[in-house]
């Protein structure tokens, strides 16, 4: 792309939810990027109707050199819902369509088309419902671009904090915890410090898998026969790893003025702390992709659709992080 105006791409989500309704209220703003909505023009008409704001969509043409956004003004490439939607109403039937917009917003980015993807919230339920295996973005999106390994990493003011297992129940968390998976999730986390980031030599602090990281063997060995190991063979080769260390105190300022990224063993081990930090301001990111992909950091909200009630915050904040994360020309 010949222009100095980044182009992302963005995929509502789940048409019951708020995702057309932080998407509606986004466009009223100045954005320094060129913003292409992958979705169904009659969804976003109709939402920007029920919140009594102004909306204009017009057709992308991907001739055109990128432009920033122009408040009120949404460019769209349409994908057209397989049935009408009501907010607050999920219909497994529409499914296929938040799939074939994601895969088609996935597909610009492969081809160069658009600098980044931006993805609202998804219903996983109302996906597997329909019968479509889906666990998430992230999984869906290593699978789609064939990624051989991905992190999610949640940015929220300073903090950046990575997952070592992403959307998988507690109790296969440790088999999925091996020395060469740990390795190699610090290896991607340090090189996206880098190219993303710019911090050239990261301080990566890294959290046990058990109670006080085991204290000692007495909670669990994975540490000093999985973890530990992996820690020591990367710091051989220079890489500054602490760890590993009990998830209970990593959070606190001793070790947050240390570490310019954290890396969790699983879901629900740091994320409670990063949305306590910042629930409308934090930015999911999956490293390890050939794209840019970043993404609110909440669900769908299907209580909320329609009501003119939804926080834009975290789509406004994908979507700059997505702008700072683009290379420039």
């Amino acid at each position: 792309m010949n222009s100095n105006t980044p182009r992302i791409v963005i995929t509502p989500g789940e048409p019951a939810g708020i995702g057309p309704d932080i998407v509606v209220q986004i466009a009223q703003r100045t954005i320094p990027a060129e913003l292409i909505i992958i979705y169904d023009p009659d969804i976003l008409t109709a939402r920007a109707k029920l919140l009594n704001l102004p909306l204009k969509l017009i057709e992308f043409n991907v001739h055109h050199t990128p432009v920033p956004h122009a408040p009120g003004i949404l460019k769209i490439l349409p994908v057209q819902a397989s049935k009408p939607c009501i907010p607050g109403q999920l219909n497994p039937e529409n499914a296929l369509f938040v799939i074939a917009c994601l895969e088609l917003a996935a597909e610009h980015c492969l081809e160069k088309i658009a600098d980044a993807l931006v993805t609202g919230p998804v219903h996983k339920a109302i996906i597997n419902k329909a019968g479509i295996v889906f666990s998430g973005h992230t999984e869906f999106l290593a699978d789609f671009c064939k990624a051989q390994q991905v992190l999610m990493l949640f940015v929220v003011d300073q903090l950046r904090v990575a997952l070592a297992t992403t959307h998988l129940p507690l109790s296969a968390v440790p088999k999925a915890i091996t020395k060469d998976h740990i390795r190699q999730s610090i290896k991607l986390l340090h090189q996206s410090m880098q190219n993303y980031f710019n911090i050239l030599d990261p301080t990566i602090l890294v959290c046990g898998l058990n109670p006080h990281a085991g204290e000692g063997g007495i909670l669990g060995t994975e540490e000093e026969n999985i973890i530990l190991p992996a820690i020591q063979s990367l710091q051989a080769e220079k890489l500054k790893i602490m760890g590993p260390l009990p998830a209970d105190t990593v959070f606190t300022e001793q070790y947050l003025k240390k570490a310019d990224a954290i890396l969790g063993m699983y879901h629900d081990q740091v994320l409670p702390v990063v949305k306590h930090i910042g629930f409308h301001t934090a930015v999911n990111v999956t490293l390890g992709l050939p794209i840019i992909r970043t993404s609110v950091d909440h669900g769908t909200a299907i209580d909320l659709a329609g009501l003119g009630k939804a926080c834009p915050d975290s789509l406004l904040a994908a979507i700059n992080l997505a702008v700072q994360l683009i290379k420039p020309m």
